[in-house]
C-alpha cells in the first residue's frame, strides 16, 4: 500500500507555513496519542502516519527534499522513520526542551495541578532559571529511566506563603506609587518613569516582615525532584521541567529548570543515532574459516554466525536490537564491527607453520593483496 503525502496527511495545502504545519500536528497528535486511544491499532497506525509527516515537514531541509523528490526521496533509507532522528513527541510537559514546544502546553494542561503561569499575583516579578547535568548509563539511555536529583534554590516560604509579610499581616499599598509599582517625573520637556524605589516596583510594601525569610517571601533550600528521562537520549540534549526553578518574587512564577543529558562511556558499546556499534575481535582462523562467535547486546548475549572469508571491518546488522527512537517507534539495529586480530607473540613453531601456510598461498586466496599491488605496477608504468 502506497504511503499517502504527508500534506494530505496532515491536511494542509503545499504553501503551508511552519505554524500552520505545527498547529496541525498538535491537533492531529492529541485526537490520536496513543495515551488517548488506549488499544486502538487503528489511532496508533494515524499517529505513527502524522507524526511521521510532521518529523519530515517540519525540518526545513527534509521538506524541501519531499517537496521536490516526493517519498523517492527517502526510497533508500531503513527503518520506519527515514528522514533520520524523530524528535517531534513527548509523554509530559517536562520533556518539551527535547522536543520544542509542540506538547508543552498540552499535556501540561492536561496534568492539572495549575503549575503554569497563569493565575499568579500580579506585581511579583518570575524567578530565575537553572540548570543541572545528570548522568546516566548507556542502558539508561536506550530504554528510558527515572532519575531524583537534589538541587539548591529558591522556595516560596511556608510561613508567610510568599507574601514576605508576618502571618496574620498583609503586604500594603504603597504609598509611594499609589500600587503603580513606578513613579514618573518631569525633567525638561521629557517625561521620565522608573521603577519606585520605595517598593522596587512591587506596587506594594511590607510594614511587618516574615521572621523566616525577612520579607522576601522565599528561602533557600535543597530540593528533591525526580526526572523521567525518556528513552532514546543523546549526551548534551536537555529535558525541561517546568516551574522547577528559582521561586519568583512576591508571588511571581518560579523559572525552569533545565537537566543537560550525559551518557557514561560503555565498555562494549557506541551509537550512531538510534543504532548500536560494537566491534567484536576475531581471531584469523575465525575470519577465515567462519564461526560462531557470542556477542553482547543490549537484550542479553546472541550467537553470530562469522561468514568464511570475512574482511576486518566488516560489519553484521542485528536488526531491532539498538536503541529505542526518541519519541517514535521502534528501535535501531546494532551494528557488529569484525576486527581480526593479528597473532602476536608466536612460538617458533608458530611461525613455521604461518611461512608455510604463505608459501601454499595461491593466487586466488589474497585477491585484494594482489589487485592492489597490480594496481601500484601499472601506475608507476
Amino acid at each position: 500500500m502506497s504511503k499517502r503525502d504527508y500534506y494530505e496527511v496532515l491536511g494542509l495545502s503545499r504553501n503551508a507555513s511552519a505554524e500552520e504545519i505545527k498547529k496541525a500536528y498538535r491537533k492531529l497528535a492529541v485526537q490520536y496519542h496513543p495515551d488517548k486511544n488506549p488499544g486502538d491499532k487503528k489511532a496508533e497506525e494515524q499517529f505513527k502516519e502524522i507524526s511521521e509527516a510532521y518529523e519530515v515537514l517540519s525540518d526545513p531541509q527534509k521538506k524541501q527534499m519531499f517537496d521536490q523528490f516526493g517519498h523517492a526521496a527517502n526510497a533508500g533509507a531503513a527503518g520506519g522513520g527515514g528522514f533520520g532522528g524523530f524528535e517531534g513527541f513527548a509523554g509530559g510537559a517536562s520533556m518539551n526542551d527535547i522536543f520544542g514546544d509542540i506538547f508543552g502546553d498540552i499535556f501540561g494542561a492536561a496534568g492539572g495541578g495549575g503549575r503554569g503561569r497563569g493565575g499568579r499575583r500580579r506585581g511579583g516579578s518570575p524567578g530565575a532559571d537553572l540548570r543541572t547535568s545528570v548522568d546516566i548509563t548507556f542502558e539508561e539511555a536506550a530504554f528510558g529511566t527515572e532519575k531524583v536529583i537534589s538541587i539548591p534554590k529558591t522556595v516560596s516560604c511556608e510561613t508567610c506563603e510568599g507574601t514576605g509579610a508576618k502571618p496574620g499581616t498583609s503586604p500594603v499599598t504603597c504609598s509611594g506609587c499609589q500600587g503603580r509599582g513606578e513613579v514618573s517625573f518631569q525633567q525638561g520637556f521629557f517625561a521620565i518613569t522608573r521603577p519606585c524605589p520605595q517598593c522596587h516596583g512591587t506596587g506594594q510594601t511590607i510594614p511587618n516582615p516574615c521572621g523566616t525569610c525577612s520579607g522576601s517571601g522565599n528561602v533557600k533550600k535543597r530540593s528533591q525532584i525526580a526526572v523521567k528521562i525518556p528513552a532514546g537520549v543523546d549526551t548534551g540534549q536537555r529535558l525541561k521541567l517546568t516551574n522547577e526553578g528559582e521561586a519568583g518574587e512576591r508571588g511571581g512564577p518560579p523559572g525552569d529548570l533545565y537537566v543537560v543529558i550525559n551518557i557514561l562511556p560503555h565498555d562494549f558499546f557506541t551509537r550512531d543515532e538510534f543504532d548500536v556499534i560494537c566491534e567484536v575481535p576475531v581471531t584469523f582462523a575465525q575470519a577465515a574459516l567462519g564461526a560462531e562467535v557470542e556477542v553482547p547486546t543490549l537484550d542479553g548475549k546472541v550467537n553470530v554466525k562469522i561468514p568464511a572469508g570475512t574482511q576486518s571491518h566488516k560489519i553484521l546488522r542485528l536488526k531491532n536490537k539498538g536503541l529505542n527512537r526518541l519519541g517514535a517507534y521502534g528501535r535501531g539495529d546494532q551494528l557488529v564491527r569484525v576486527i581480526i586480530e593479528t597473532p602476536s607473540k608466536l612460538t617458533s613453531e608458530q611461525k613455521d607453520l604461518l611461512r608455510r601456510f604463505d608459501e601454499l598461498g595461491a593466487a586466488n586466496a589474497h585477491p585484494m593483496h594482489q589487485n592492489f599491488f597490480e594496481k601500484v605496477k601499472n601506475f608507476f608504468g
